[in-house]
């Protein structure tokens, strides 16, 4: 397939690996939207994008990576949908629990759009309650509150 968007996704990936908040917004459509389906949490334009990459930044210093047994592929030249595994350690406060200095290795599914050589949005499916045990947390704390929310109480 010669698809750029596979080129842009790459740079992408190079820019958030990195932290590389202005490289990462570069890749992004000006209209983007970011939507993390675990927690309820959407995020909208290179703002809203910049505050999604800075929560998960901040709180788990986390890379991303396929693995070996992970799938990945292109329904259509303009949406990319991947296995992939964000690997980190709990540096930061999520969902009201403090820090733990865990590691993590949590596997996520993403959706990714693209338009006018772009990235339009990302769609996050995760275990949430996986994610919660590997930072020492057995509750499900309360979601309805988050910044960006999306849950009606």
């Amino acid at each position: 397939m010669n698809n750029p968007n596979i080129r842009l996704l790459h740079r992408h990936l190079e820019a958030e690996n990195a932290q590389d908040l202005e490289g990462t917004l570069a890749t992004l459509h000006p209209d983007c939207v970011f939507q993390d389906h675990a927690t309820g949490q959407l995020w909208r334009g290179h703002s809203g994008a910049a505050d999604h990459y800075r929560q998960w930044w901040t709180t788990f210093d986390v890379t991303v990576e396929r693995l070996a047994d992970q799938s990945a592929g292109w329904p259509d030249e303009n949406t990319f949908i991947a296995e992939a595994t964000w690997n980190g350690r709990h540096v930061g406060d999520f969902l009201g629990i403090p820090a733990s200095g865990r590691d993590i290795q949590q596997r996520f599914v993403v959706v990714v759009g693209f338009r006018d050589g772009l990235m339009t949005s990302e769609r996050f499916h995760y275990d949430l309650a996986s994610l919660l045990r590997q930072i020492g947390s057995n509750a499900v704390p309360a979601i309805a509150g988050l910044p960006y929310s999306t849950m009606v109480a």
